[in-house]
């Protein structure tokens, strides 16, 4: 299982922001084209391997939308999205992040207390998003049944759980070296 996840990581392009190795894949970039095969794969070992007894499947803006709606038409649970745009809605919750490459406010809405929701991401990498996400999620009274990131790269995962005290599910750890992306396990393994 995950073959055409490994194989598409494995032939990704390495670019350099600053000191941070980023690669450039469908799952985490949008580019090049995502192969409907691959969004099978990772929808499947998401089902496989999370807890999908939620009331709702929440994605991060942008790179977690098409990992949750691939997830959502494969299990029939209604996904909300959480946004790099402010709406002003009523108990809209912000939320600051900052990651290896850079930082924004993200926005919470049509989120409430006493849901169950599994969240799914592209990448935990230095593990900023996770962090306040969850914290604030927690802080707002939901039940966080799953978390997902698809992609595990550096420390963050580990980073993560031990500052919110939520286990972290990654479907395949990898590193950069040399330039070139390393496939180092997969959920499956």
């Amino acid at each position: 299982m995950l073959e055409e996840v490994k194989k598409s990581l494995e032939a990704s392009p390495i670019v350099k922001k600053g000191d941070y190795n980023y690669f450039v894949n469908p799952i985490s970039d949008g580019v090049p084209a995502m192969d409907p095969k691959m969004l099978r794969e990772l929808s499947l070992a998401v089902h496989k391997h999370a807890d999908l007894d939620v009331d709702k499947i929440v994605a991060v803006e942008a790179m977690g939308i098409h990992l949750a709606t691939a997830l959502s038409l494969a299990t029939d649970i209604p996904f909300v999205v959480i946004r790099k745009r402010q709406y002003g809605l009523e108990g809209e919750q912000q939320v600051y992040q900052k990651t290896g490459y850079g930082s924004s406010n993200l926005f919470i809405n049509d989120l409430h207390a006493g849901e169950r929701i599994l969240i799914i991401d592209d990448v935990v990498s230095t593990g900023g998003t996770y962090i306040a996400l969850l914290n604030t999620l927690k802080d707002m009274g939901l039940e966080i049944k799953s978390a997902v990131a698809v992609i595990e790269k550096g420390d963050g995962k580990k980073i993560v759980e031990e500052e919110t005290g939520i286990d972290i599910i990654s479907l395949v750890t990898l590193d950069v070296i040399d330039g070139k992306v390393v496939i180092q396990k997969t959920i499956e393994d």
